[in-house]
């Protein structure tokens, strides 16, 4: 089955749970619309693909990590868009769930998520139980402390914020958890894995810093100018535009060529190095581009 297919699938199964007889059916609703229709699900295809490349050889396992690793990713979006943090209109050219149902579903939205998120882990890791224990280690240290996804949002509550510390933990943490997870629904040791998801989280977060910056809300489907409009550290204020775009080219060729031996080596690379192109925002000043 493709990836992205499975991926879906995978999400859709775990959403069900939210929709059983007994269960709040606002919040169900709430649940849905904040994974569906999804982005470029780059997490979660990252984590199958690094599970493919080491040879798994049932595609389950490393599906039900990855749909872990984007429901977290969901919820933190949720979150992040709540008045107390970002106080965003737009999610993905629609209304964000604080918006469309209002504060407090929104809060429980979020936590549900996370919750759901490590059930569809051991839904899907049911038939490889000796695996599952690395893929839960992997998945966990991304969204607590010290360095997952909340201490990335705790960082913004900071006097005093250290630019790497925030972007590791605010957006590379989940890319390292899918590399790992991926190597681990694999059967092979997560922590070889570790350099490329560091590299492909700080390159995806200098790419968003870059996009928050040129980019317009009708091509991202969310409000730019956040950065600046918060005070936010990010790479184009410390580095310029033209400094942040050749620091993503750094990324992208430090990744490529971290990828661990392994017998899709190759065609990992070629991935990597295709994403890391599409990551690039199409409208750049003459200088930068």
């Amino acid at each position: 089955m493709d990836a992205r297919l499975r991926i879906e699938r995978t999400l859709v199964e775990a959403l069900s749970l939210a929709e059983r007889p007994g269960a709040p059916p606002k919040l169900a609703e709430a649940m849905h619309y904040a994974v569906f229709p999804g982005g470029a699900r780059i997490r979660p295809r990252l984590t199958m693909a690094v599970a493919a490349a080491c040879g798994a050889e049932d595609s389950r396992a490393a599906a039900a990590a990855g749909a872990a690793i984007e429901l977290l990713h969901c919820a933190s979006l949720v979150h992040d868009d709540m008045p107390c943090f970002d106080d965003a209109d737009m999610r993905r050219g629609k209304p964000s769930v604080h918006r469309a149902y209002g504060e407090p579903l929104a809060l429980l939205t979020g936590d549900a998520l996370i919750v759901l998120a490590f059930q569809a882990l051991a839904m899907g890791a049911a038939k490889v139980p000796g695996r599952l224990a690395a893929m839960v280690a992997a998945v966990a240290g991304a969204v607590g402390v010290p360095r997952g996804i909340v201490a990335g949002q705790a960082w913004e509550c900071e006097p005093a914020i250290d630019l790497a510390s925030y972007q590791q933990a605010k957006t590379g943490a989940l890319f390292a958890a899918a590399t790992e997870a991926g190597a681990a629904a694999a059967g092979m040791m997560g922590a070889p894995w570790r350099a490329l998801g560091d590299y492909l989280g700080e390159a995806y977060q200098v790419a968003d810093d870059l996009k928050d910056a040129v980019s317009t809300p009708e091509e991202l489907g969310k409000p730019v100018g956040q950065d600046a409009a918060h005070d936010r550290p990010n790479a184009v204020l410390q580095l310029g535009v033209a400094g942040a775009v050749a620091r993503l080219r750094v990324l992208a060729e430090k990744a490529a060529d971290s990828i661990p031996a392994c017998p899709g080596q190759a065609s990992l690379k070629a991935l990597i190095e295709l994403e890391s192109r599409r990551l690039m925002p199409k409208e750049l000043p003459a200088a930068a581009a």
